[in-house]
C-alpha cells in the first residue's frame, strides 16, 4: 500500500488521483487496476452494480482498506499538514424514532469533548446553527434524529462533514432513502457547496436521473472501470447496458 502526497498536475488546488489500484480480500478480487482522478472543484458520480466494488474505493481512499497501487492527494497547504482534510458521509445511518438524542445532541457527540447530557453551550450552539445554516438546516437544530426523513439526515450528516471545511467531500449513497424532491434539493446543495466551497465531491450512487445535470464526469465500476467520461457519454454506453442488463438492474 503506497500514498503519495504532492501537488501534481493541478497545481494548488484539491485534487485525487487512483492509480493502478486493487484490492484482494482473501482471495477474491474486489478491484482490479482501478485508475481514475477527481480533478479540482468537479463532482465525480462513481456507478455500477451491487456488489462492484464502489464502496470499497471509497474505502481505500478514506485508509480503511488495504490496497495495491497508488492513491495521490494535492490540496492547498498540504506542505503544512500530511494529509488533506476529507469529509465523509456514509451510507443513512438508522435512528430509532423514539430515540431523544436531536440534531444538537448529535453535533455534541460528535464535535465536543464533553459528554453530551451535560447540554451545549451557547458558543457550541451557535457553532452547530453555523453548521446547519451551510446546508439551509438551521431550524433542525432541535428536531430529533430519528424523527428526521430521508433529506433532513442527509443535510445533517452533510453539516457534520462540512466541519471543518475539507478539501474533498466523499459521499456514500447520498441518495439513498431521499424522495425525487428530496434528491433534487440534495443534488443542488452539493452543486452549491462545491461552487461556495471550492471543493471537489466523490460520490456513490444508484440514481442516475440527474447525473447529467449535476456530474462532471462518471465512472462506471464493476470490480474494475469499464467506462468513464461524460455523464451522457458513460449512461449512453454499450457498457452501461451490457452491465445493468446483464446484471438485472442495480
Amino acid at each position: 500500500m503506497k500514498r503519495q502526497l504532492h501537488g501534481g498536475a493541478c497545481g494548488d488546488s484539491c485534487c485525487l488521483k487512483l492509480n493502478q489500484v486493487s484490492v484482494k480480500i482473501g482471495s477474491d478480487s474486489i478491484l482490479k487496476d482501478v485508475t481514475m482522478h477527481v480533478h479540482c472543484g468537479e463532482m465525480v458520480a462513481l456507478i455500477g452494480p451491487n456488489g462492484a466494488g464502489k464502496s470499497t474505493i471509497l474505502k481505500a481512499i478514506l485508509g480503511q482498506r488495504d490496497y495495491e497501487g497508488v492513491i495521490t492527494f494535492s490540496a492547498p497547504g498540504m506542505r503544512h499538514r500530511k494529509m488533506p482534510r476529507i469529509g465523509y458521509v456514509p451510507q443513512s445511518p438508522a435512528f430509532d424514532p423514539g430515540d431523544p438524542v436531536t440534531v444538537a445532541d448529535l453535533f455534541a457527540c460528535c464535535q465536543s469533548r464533553f459528554p453530551a447530557f451535560l447540554g451545549i453551550t451557547r458558543e457550541h450552539r451557535e457553532l452547530v446553527l453555523e453548521c446547519l445554516d451551510r446546508v439551509h438546516g438551521k431550524d433542525l437544530i432541535d428536531k430529533r434524529v430519528g424523527t428526521l426523513s430521508g433529506g433532513e439526515l442527509q443535510r445533517v450528516l452533510l453539516a457534520l462533514a462540512l466541519e471543518p471545511l475539507p478539501n474533498i467531500l466523499i459521499l456514500d449513497e447520498p441518495l439513498s432513502g431521499v424522495d425525487v424532491e428530496g434528491m433534487e434539493t440534495l443534488m443542488e446543495m452539493l452543486d452549491e457547496i462545491r461552487r461556495t466551497y471550492d471543493l471537489s465531491i466523490l460520490m456513490t450512487t444508484h440514481d442516475f436521473a440527474m447525473l447529467p445535470r449535476y456530474a462532471d464526469q462518471v465512472v462506471l465500476i464493476d470490480h474494475r472501470v469499464l467506462k468513464q467520461g461524460q455523464p451522457e457519454d458513460v449512461l449512453d454506453s454499450p457498457e452501461f447496458r451490457q452491465v445493468f442488463h446483464r446484471k438485472g438492474g442495480v
